[in-house]
């Protein structure tokens, strides 16, 4: 077996390669190929789809999160490897080799995984509010072992308004650290993510996250080599400029088909007693439709609906490999510079509270305006020093300083890309395995073990 490395930069096009003048000139010596399409281009039904070689209506993860029926729960970010319907690579990679060994470092759903090691995010809720950044890792002793050795992990540079390079850097740290234990080693780099959606992949803000990443991928890369690890370097999706949010929940609202519930004089989506709703999740929505009779007038609607490109229902959803039970009645695909939020509410003041926090799990739907202090506050920096200080002593405190002005976003993905530049590429040595410019994302799987193995 040859030892593997894969490192997983997201957002990661040839356009942003020419930022990267360290993965550009390794680049040169290796091919580079595009990736095809996967309908979502979204973290999770990428990896899933590049780790089991399965499409999502195979694999069934539909996208970030889906609307789970009989719950009547709307769930984002789960985490357990049980979600995954299909076999992923340690597991197929087991069946030529059972010497095979495989770490994961940060690719989705990987708690109770049979990877030979796992580090993932995990943090830590008391029940004093707070959140506490921590890690989940398989053998259980390895989570002690690596904070002791690079610090706690940098939770809050991961995801939100201070989501930064410390995230990555960490993670590749602790891949050096474990590097030597795997044959296979999968590492998700997160970086260029944040820029691109917060500022769009054509600001000068992206290309020094870029640049940031170059060096991170580079120190990697070097320590990988010298171990006598051969590299890969490949991305989810591309990013595109957006300027339009579309409001679907809002939209079935006004057509009085969703119904909120009201606490504390603000509104919750009520999923379970909506007659429709839509699940966003970037440039992609899942539309559940409880009552049938409904389906005509969402379908009519949507078809008709600005920023809206395609509406794809019941079996025509497998046009787009999403015949899924988990996905929605219709899957809608947004315009190029459109995307779409959870938002439900009509009157910003009868927001739920957790729409001005970052609250991956309890949002129902994917919300990039996370990244963003809100602007519109008066000394927002000194408000949020003030609220964490006050958690620190132990008094429970909203940290409610996300705005909710989705026109600040500038970047989102999901659709396919208008532009050739802007697909995800693999970078390999491995010319005699790369069969075509072009590679499916069902073939990544099957390309990872060749490279192994062969």
């Amino acid at each position: 077996m040859r030892r593997t490395i894969v490192l997983n930069v997201v957002g990661l096009t040839r356009a942003l390669i020419q930022h990267m003048p360290w993965l550009s000139s390794w680049a040169q010596r290796r091919r580079v190929c595009s990736i095809g399409h996967v309908t979502p281009a979204v973290t999770c039904s990428v990896q899933a789809t590049y780790l089991t070689g399965c499409t999502p209506q195979e694999h069934g993860i539909v996208g970030n999160g889906w609307y789970d029926r009989q719950d009547c729960e709307i769930k984002f970010w789960k985490q357990s490897d049980r979600l995954v319907q299909r076999p992923r690579i340690w597991e197929l990679g087991r069946q030529r080799d059972p010497k095979f060994s495989c770490a994961n470092l940060f690719w989705w759903y990987a708690m109770y995984s049979t990877a030979d090691v796992t580090v993932t995010p995990r943090p830590m809720y008391p029940a004093d509010g707070r959140k506490i950044p921590d890690v989940w890792t398989h053998p259980p002793d390895l989570r002690q072992r690596l904070q002791e050795r690079l610090g706690q992990f940098p939770l809050f540079s991961f995801w939100g308004p201070r989501a930064g390079i410390e995230s990555s850097r960490w993670i590749a740290q602790a891949a050096s650290v474990l590097m030597h234990d795997c044959d296979l080693t999968l590492i998700y780099l997160p970086h260029l993510d944040y820029a691109l959606q917060k500022y769009g992949p054509n600001s000068p803000e992206s290309a020094m996250a870029a640049r940031e990443t170059d060096s991170v991928v580079s120190e990697l890369l070097a320590t990988a080599e010298e171990r006598g690890y051969e590299g890969i370097v490949l991305s989810e999706y591309g990013i595109e400029p957006v300027s339009k949010p579309v409001h679907l929940n809002r939209e079935f609202r006004e057509l009085g088909l969703l119904q909120v519930r009201t606490e504390l004089g603000r509104e919750l989506l009520d999923a379970g007693a909506s007659r429709a709703f839509a699940v966003a999740d970037h440039q992609v929505a899942h539309v559940y439709v409880n009552d049938p009779s409904a389906l005509p007038l969402v379908q009519s609607h949507l078809s008709r609906l600005p920023g809206v490109a395609q509406v794809f229902v019941g079996e025509t959803r497998r046009q787009i490999d999403l015949d899924h039970p988990r996905a929605g009645d219709l899957v809608v695909i947004a315009e190029p510079g459109a995307w779409f939020t959870y938002y439900f509410w009509l009157d910003d003041a009868r927001a739920p509270d957790f729409a001005r926090t970052v609250d991956i799990h309890r949002k129902p739907g994917y919300d990039p305006v996370e990244l963003f202090l809100d602007p519109a506050r008066p000394f927002i920096h000194a408000q949020v020093a003030w609220k964490l200080l006050k958690r620190k002593l132990g008094f429970r405190t909203l940290l409610d300083v996300i705005p909710l002005d989705a026109s600040l976003v500038k970047g989102s993905h999901g659709r396919p890309p208008v532009e050739p530049d802007g697909s995800p590429v693999l970078i390999s040595a491995r010319s005699d395995l790369l069969e075509s410019d072009l590679l499916e994302p069902t073939a990544i799987c099957r390309l990872i073990l060749r490279h192994v193995f062969d």
